[in-house]
C-alpha cells in the first residue's frame, strides 16, 4: 500500500487538476469537430482516448519533472516532500515508471491515424524540454502553453486526418489561457524560486501580475471570440461561453495573488473554466 501511495503522489493522480487542464483543450477541439462532422461514436471514442492519454502523459511528465528538479524541490517549501526530493523513491525506479507510462501512452496514440501519431511523437520533445525552461528563461509558462495545448491540433487531425490553419486560432487562445493560469500557479513559489535562481512569468511580472494575467486572458478570450464568431448570438452557446469569461475575471479580482492559498484556489478554478467552455461548444449543436 505504501508503494501505491508513493506512486500516486509521484504522478499527482491525487491532484486531477493537472491532467484535466491537459485534457480540456483536447475536448474543446473534439467537441467542435463533432459539431462539424456529427459523428457521435467517433467523438465519444476519441474523447475517451484523449482523456486516457492526458492522464498517462501528465503522470509521466510529473515524474520526469521531479527527476530533473529533485535538487531544487528540496529547497522549496511546497515541493520538499515530493517522493523523489524526500528520498522515498529512487531516481532509477522513477525513470522506469516514466518509460512504462510513455509505453502505455504510445499504445493509446497508435489508435489514431498516421498524421496524429506523428504529431503525438513530435510533442514528446516539447513535453520533456519543459522542465529545463525555468532555468533559462522567464517564460516557462509560455513553453508550457505550447506543450499543454498541443492536443488541440492532435484532436483535430484525429477526426479529419488533415491539418486546418483555423485550428491554430484555438491553439493560440489556449496558450494564452495557460500563460495566465500558470502565472497564477507559479506565484505560490516566487520567494523560494528567486532564492534558488529559477525563473517564471510570476517573477518577471510580480509587480504587475494581475495586469499580466488580465492581458493573457483578454487575448485568449478575443481569439476564442474570433474562432467562434459564427456561433455567437442569442443562444445557449453564448450564455455558457459568457460564464467561461466570467470565471476568468473572477480569478483575477476574487483572489489575492500575494497569498499562496489564494493563488492555488484561483488556479484550480480553471478546471471549471475548461469544463464550461467544453459544455458551451457542445451546446452549439442545440
Amino acid at each position: 500500500m505504501k508503494q501505491i501511495e508513493i506512486f500516486i503522489n509521484l504522478t499527482r493522480l491525487n491532484k486531477p487538476i493537472g491532467f484535466m487542464l491537459l485534457f480540456w483543450p483536447c475536448s474543446w477541439s473534439l467537441a467542435y469537430s463533432y459539431y462539424l462532422n456529427q459523428n457521435i461514436d467517433l467523438f465519444i471514442y476519441h474523447l475517451l482516448l484523449f482523456f486516457l492519454g492526458s492522464v498517462l502523459m501528465r503522470s509521466a511528465g510529473c515524474i520526469f519533472n521531479d527527476i530533473v528538479d529533485r535538487d531544487f524541490d528540496k529547497k522549496v517549501h511546497r515541493t520538499k516532500n515530493r517522493p523523489i526530493a524526500s528520498g522515498k523513491i529512487s531516481v532509477k525506479k522513477s525513470f522506469i515508471y516514466v518509460v512504462l507510462l510513455c509505453a502505455i501512452a504510445f499504445m493509446v496514440l497508435i489508435q489514431f491515424n498516421l498524421l496524429t501519431i506523428i504529431l503525438g511523437m513530435a510533442s514528446m520533445s516539447l513535453a520533456f524540454s519543459y522542465p529545463f525552461m525555468k532555468r533559462i528563461t522567464y517564460w516557462p509558462q509560455l513553453f508550457l502553453g505550447l506543450t499543454f495545448n498541443w492536443g488541440i491540433i492532435m484532436a483535430w487531425t484525429s477526426i479529419f486526418n488533415d491539418f486546418s490553419p483555423e485550428i491554430i486560432i484555438l491553439y493560440l487562445s489556449a496558450i494564452f489561457w495557460t500563460l495566465g493560469y500558470d502565472t497564477i500557479y507559479g506565484a505560490q513559489d516566487m520567494s523560494d524560486d528567486e532564492i534558488i535562481g529559477l525563473k517564471s512569468t510570476s517573477i518577471k511580472f510580480k509587480k504587475n501580475m494581475k495586469s499580466f494575467v488580465l492581458f493573457s486572458y483578454i487575448i485568449s478570450s478575443l481569439l476564442m471570440v474570433f474562432f467562434f464568431k459564427n456561433e455567437i448570438g442569442m443562444n445557449i452557446f453564448s450564455i455558457i461561453f459568457l460564464i467561461f469569461i466570467l470565471s476568468l475575471i473572477y480569478q483575477i479580482y476574487g483572489f489575492k495573488f500575494t497569498k499562496p492559498k489564494d493563488c492555488l484556489k484561483a488556479f484550480k478554478l480553471n478546471n471549471l473554466s475548461g469544463l464550461t467552455l467544453f459544455l458551451s461548444i457542445l451546446a452549439i449543436n442545440y
